[in-house]
């Protein structure tokens, strides 16, 4: 069983940076592409960020595009969320996945291993 573990939510003011982590583990972790989704209240979860098993692709939102960063250290089993120049729009929860198999994807149906979530709430 794949368990994801995000940490690094928090409260930021606007313009802030963060950097989210999510530890996996369970399977080998580098066979798989990871993505970062959101949530916020009354909304339905949206694609942010993904990257390839290898760390060399990388996909984004166009909202976070040039702001968020997703990279990776296989040897450490964790996918990270670099986020800067944060807004009060990106105040969500933010959950880790873990793709179905080694390519990236925005679609929430090819990730079939989710964290808890870590909230990250911006003021303005």
């Amino acid at each position: 069983q794949v368990q994801l573990v995000e940490s690094g939510g928090g409260l930021v003011q606007a313009g802030g940076s963060l950097r989210l982590s999510c530890a996996a583990s369970g399977r080998t972790f580098s066979g798989y592409a990871m993505g970062w989704f959101r949530q916020a209240p009354g909304k339905e979860r949206e694609f942010v960020a993904a990257v390839s098993w290898s760390g060399i692709n990388t996909y984004y939102a166009d909202s976070v595009k040039g702001r968020f960063t997703i990279s990776r250290d296989n040897a450490k089993n964790t996918v990270y969320l670099q986020m800067n120049t944060l807004k009060p729009e990106d105040a969500a929860v933010y959950y880790c996945a873990q793709a179905v198999g080694n390519t990236s994807s925005r679609r929430l149906s090819d990730y079939n291993y989710w964290g808890q979530g870590a909230q990250v709430t911006v003021s303005s």
